[in-house]
């Protein structure tokens, strides 16, 4: 339990300083064109980050972070190495202020550690069997595209507002609000079908399919496939409806039962903390016996359920009451388990897909920025330092979206990297199952850390790639959100440093490709490539140490 403590204290710690570390990506354009003072910057930017909180539910980056290792290779002491790691590159490259990027340096922790735990362990074997490759071929891949990807943006956007004719230039916004708008409802669908899948637990048969091929598993994953596949007739309704429509006509049409009975079977499973005595027989024999009885029991228990639920709660907790009426400490506790309503379970699937935020937010702001255009271009007289002041108050906009982009994303990798070191030590089952006070803490760390600053990357970011002005800074800053908008819908954890510096690029390309200091511009694509190698030698470096120590 210190360990796991331990754990979750230093993800917390490397969130905070996340947050002061990646301040300068949220307001280092603010500050540069003299918008905003620092100090109202960090405060600007901090507050943003957590109102993230409240816009993100699915936590679909945290997902993929916390599945980037195999479950088997996942150890307390390995998740603990990576953290360290990633925390001494952060503070390393923040106090010569390179712009590198959080994001990766945790995933290059994580799998750093666990590499050098699979070989001192069992020996060298596959990279591919210790690591999700195609996760991290992913994650790698983003390096390269987040930073092009916001640079597109940033340019199209720069030649949008620099667009002198100002209905040319509002209808271009409106009609990117549409496309984005429907984007992100096709985002929302398909991450609804993805939770669909989850909820009939269709990866974990197909799992179970490659340990033990067998007509029952065959059985379960067919059955759930066509299920889910029934279900997509309903979701689509959700947009016009609601979850309780949705999660009403699926139940009248497709029965849940065996979705209930597997649901009271997990509940049944972390009551008697399995899984926790799964990872204390991993790391000490001596509990094997004891894990071997209770996991006896909890199948036999599951049986039970499985053969009385039609009956009613108060039946099945008397039927295993009477067989296993030694082992229940709390007998409220167990029917609290037992009592499952898969119709609440269901829409909170659905739920978590919801994006409807996010989508009106992106809308409101290029609506806000179209007529801010018409004011000042139409309804006043069109002037130089009338242009620069709406700007200069549109990019309070930008940096808020950015900073909530900022939030979204990588508040998630520490929430993966905790819900990680959650299942390990057998508190959690996974990862959507992750209590409230993870996300909160979160988010509330990488916001007081943004709080705090982060000024020596600042004048990186806000001066030494290139000059940029309000209008410049609008552009950036908005590509940027968009990109970390788009990505997080996709659950990809990309770098918000990465994206920044490509959409400020962008900007400057638009002037001119002189305008771009590529000397600075190429030092840190190195300290972007370094990051991730480098942190998994430091992390396996770090679990040598622990490992040898403890």
């Amino acid at each position: 339990m210190e360990l796991l403590i331990a754990v979750i204290a230093l993800a917390l710690i490397f969130d905070f300083i996340n947050g002061f570390h990646d301040a300068a990506n949220s307001i280092a354009t603010i500050v540069s064109t003299k918008v905003l003072t620092p100090f109202q910057a960090v405060l600007w930017a901090s507050f943003f980050n957590f109102i993230a909180f409240l816009i993100f539910k699915d936590h679909a980056v945290a997902n993929t972070i916390g599945k980037t290792v195999y479950s088997d290779f996942i150890t307390l002491p390995v998740i603990l190495s990576g953290l360290i790691a990633s925390i001494l590159w952060n503070l390393l490259t923040w106090w010569y202020g390179i712009p590198s990027s959080s994001s990766h340096t945790l995933i290059g922790g994580f799998a750093g550690a666990a590499l050098c735990h699979a070989f001192i362990t069992k020996g060298f074997m596959p990279i591919n069997e210790i690591i999700d490759s195609s996760k991290v071929t992913s994650i790698v891949f983003f390096i390269f595209l987040a930073p092009i990807v916001g640079m597109i943006i940033s340019i199209f956007y720069t030649l949008v507002f620099i667009q002198l004719k100002t209905w040319l230039k509002v209808g271009i916004l409106l009609l990117t609000s549409v496309v984005l708008y429907f984007v992100f409802t096709g985002f929302q669908e398909n991450k609804i079908n993805e939770n669909i899948n989850k909820f009939f637990k269709i990866d974990k048969y197909k799992y179970e399919l490659t340990i033990k091929h067998n007509y029952s598993v065959i059985n379960k994953l067919e059955k759930a496939k066509e299920n889910a596949k029934k279900c997509k007739k309903y979701t689509s309704l959700y947009e016009t409806y609601g979850a309780t429509v949705v999660t009403d006509s699926i139940a009248k049409n497709i029965d849940l039962t065996d979705a209930a009975i597997s649901k009271t079977g997990d509940k049944i499973a972390i009551y008697f903390k399995l899984e926790m005595l799964k990872y204390k027989a991993k790391n000490n024999k001596l509990f094997t016996a004891q894990y071997n009885e209770t996991k006896s029991m909890v199948d036999s228990i599951k049986k039970l359920i499985k053969y009385n639920y039609s009956k009613g709660t108060d039946t099945m907790f008397t039927v295993i009451y009477t067989a296993f009426g030694d082992n229940i400490s709390d007998k409220n506790k167990l029917k609290k388990a037992l009592n499952v309503d898969i119709k609440q379970e269901l829409a909170k699937e659905i739920e978590k897909a919801d994006n409807k935020y996010l989508r009106l937010a992106i809308v409101i702001s290029l609506l806000i920025f179209s007529l801010t255009f018409i004011y000042t271009e139409k309804i006043k007289e069109r002037t130089v330092s009338r242009t620069v002041n709406s700007f200069k108050k549109m990019q309070l906009l930008s940096s808020a979206a950015f900073s909530v982009g900022h939030g979204g994303n990588d508040a998630q990798k520490v929430m993966g990297i905790i819900a990680a070191a959650l299942i390990t030590s057998g508190n959690l089952t996974d990862i959507k199952s992750m209590p409230d006070w993870v996300p909160l803490s979160c988010y509330l760390a990488i916001g007081l850390g943004t709080l705090s600053g982060g000024w020596r990357i600042v004048k990186t970011m806000g001066s030494k790639i290139t000059k940029v002005t309000p209008l410049e800074g609008v552009s950036a800053e908005t590509a940027g959100a968009t990109t970390l908008f788009l990505t997080e819908q996709m659950g990809i954890p990309v770098s918000t440093t990465h994206t920044i510096t490509g959409s400020i690029v962008g900007v400057g390309l638009v002037k001119g490709v002189s305008s771009v200091k590529w000397g600075v511009t190429i030092s840190l694509l190195w300290a972007w490539i370094l990051t991730i190698p480098v942190s998994a030698i430091i992390a396996g470096i770090v679990y040598l140490i622990v490992h040898f120590v403890s």
